[in-house]
C-alpha cells in the first residue's frame, strides 16, 4: 500500500512541475505583452497558487502515508505474535494432552495386573514354583508391553520377591518400603485406585528414568481385606516424554529459537529439549500462569528474554497428571 502511494505521490509532482513550468511562461508572457497580457499574469499568479497547493497536499500525503504505514507495521506485527504464540500455545496443548492419555493407559494396565492369579499366587504361596510362574507370567506381559522397563512384586514389608526381567535385572530382594510407589498403593482402599512415583532414576532397573505406577495386591475372595502385597510397572518415561517434545512440528528455525519442556506443578523439569543444567525452570510469572489453561507471557528465564507459551494438563477420563508444557520462544525473534 505504501508503494502505491508513493508512486502515486510522484506522479503529482511530475503534474505538479508541468503546471508550475506553465505558470512560469504565463507569467514571462504577461510581463512580455504589458497592459495587454494583464490576463496572462492572473493565470500565471493562479498556477502558481494550485502549484504551490499541490505540493503542498502531495508532502502532506507522504507524511501521512508514512504515519499510517508505521501504524500498520505495527498492528502486522502483532497479528503476527498473536498467531504465532497462539500456535505454540496449540501445540503444547497437544504435546500434553498426549502425555495424559498415554499415561491414562498406564494406570490401566497396573490395576488389571494387580489382579493376575500368578502375582496374588507369589505373595500368599511364595514357593518357589509360585515366585517362578508369576516371573514367567511377568515376563509374558513384558513381551507385548515393551513400554515397560520392569515389573516388579513386593511383599507388605516392602521387599521385592519377583520381577519379569530377573535375568537383566536382579531386584529381588531389594527393599521398596520407603518408595513412594509403594506406600501411596499400600494407602489405597480398593482395587479401583493405584499409586503412583514421578520421574525418577530407579536403581530397580539400572537407574534409568521411569514413572512407577503401582496396586495393591488383594485376595480375590476378599477384596475388602488388607493388601497382600504391591505390583509395581515401571513405565520408560524419556520414550515418552523426551520424544514427545523433541517431535513437535517445527520448522528448523522455530526449531533452533524454541524450546520446549514439560514440567510439573512445581516446574520440575520432566522432560526438555534444551540443554539446560537446570531442573527446575523457574521465572516470576509460573504460578500465575499454571493456574490457567493455557496462557503466554514475556519473562526471562536464565537471564534470557523469552515469550513462554503454556499448556496445562487437561486430563483423559478420570486421570490427569497435573503437569504443564511450555514452549520458551527468543523475545528477540520474530517468527516469519
Amino acid at each position: 500500500m505504501r508503494a502505491h502511494v508513493i508512486g502515486a505521490v510522484d506522479r503529482m509532482q511530475d503534474i505538479n512541475r508541468g503546471i508550475h513550468l506553465l505558470s512560469m511562461n504565463a507569467r514571462i508572457e504577461a510581463a512580455r505583452a504589458g497592459a495587454a497580457g494583464a490576463g496572462f499574469g492572473v493565470v500565471g499568479q493562479e498556477l502558481t497558487r494550485l502549484s504551490d497547493n499541490m505540493r503542498e497536499a502531495a508532502t502532506s500525503l507522504i507524511r501521512e502515508s508514512q504515519a499510517r504505514g508505521a501504524d500498520l507495521d505495527a498492528v502486522l506485527g502483532l497479528l503476527n505474535d498473536d498467531v504465532v504464540t497462539s500456535r505454540l500455545c496449540d501445540l503444547a496443548h497437544g504435546a500434553i494432552d498426549i502425555v495424559d492419555r498415554n499415561l491414562y493407559e498406564r494406570s490401566c494396565d497396573v490395576r488389571w495386573w494387580a489382579t493376575e492369579p500368578a502375582v496374588a499366587r507369589a505373595l500368599t504361596d511364595g514357593s518357589p514354583e509360585a515366585l517362578r510362574h508369576a516371573s514367567q507370567r511377568l515376563g509374558q506381559i513384558l513381551a507385548s508391553y515393551t513400554v515397560y522397563a520392569d515389573l516388579v512384586i513386593a511383599d507388605t514389608r516392602g521387599q521385592v520377591i519377583c520381577n519379569g526381567r530377573p535375568s537383566r535385572y536382579h531386584s529381588v530382594g531389594a527393599q521398596v518400603e520407603r518408595t513412594e510407589w509403594f506406600r501411596s498403593a499400600m494407602a489405597t482402599r480398593t482395587g479401583r485406585e493405584f499409586g503412583f512415583q514421578s520421574v525418577h532414576g530407579s536403581d530397580l532397573v539400572g537407574e534409568q528414568s521411569v514413572l512407577v505406577y503401582s496396586c495393591a495386591v488383594r485376595d480375590p475372595d476378599a477384596p475388602h481385606r488388607p493388601p497382600l502385597g504391591v505390583l509395581g510397572i515401571l513405565f520408560k518415561w524419556p520414550a515418552l516424554g523426551q520424544t514427545v517434545v523433541e517431535q513437535l512440528p517445527l520448522s528448523e528455525a522455530e526449531r533452533a529459537r524454541t524450546r520446549a519442556c514439560i514440567v510439573d506443578a512445581d516446574g520440575r523439569i520432566l522432560a526438555d529439549t534444551g540443554n539446560e543444567r537446570s531442573q527446575v525452570l523457574d521465572f516470576p510469572e509460573r504460578q500465575a500462569l499454571f493456574r490457567g489453561r493455557r496462557g503466554v507471557v514475556s519473562t526471562r528465564v536464565g537471564g534470557r528474554p523469552v515469550i513462554v507459551c503454556h499448556a496445562a494438563s487437561p486430563g483423559y477420563e478420570t486421570y490427569r497428571t497435573g503437569w504443564h508444557a511450555l514452549l520458551l520462544r527468543e523475545a528477540a525473534s520474530r517468527a516469519a
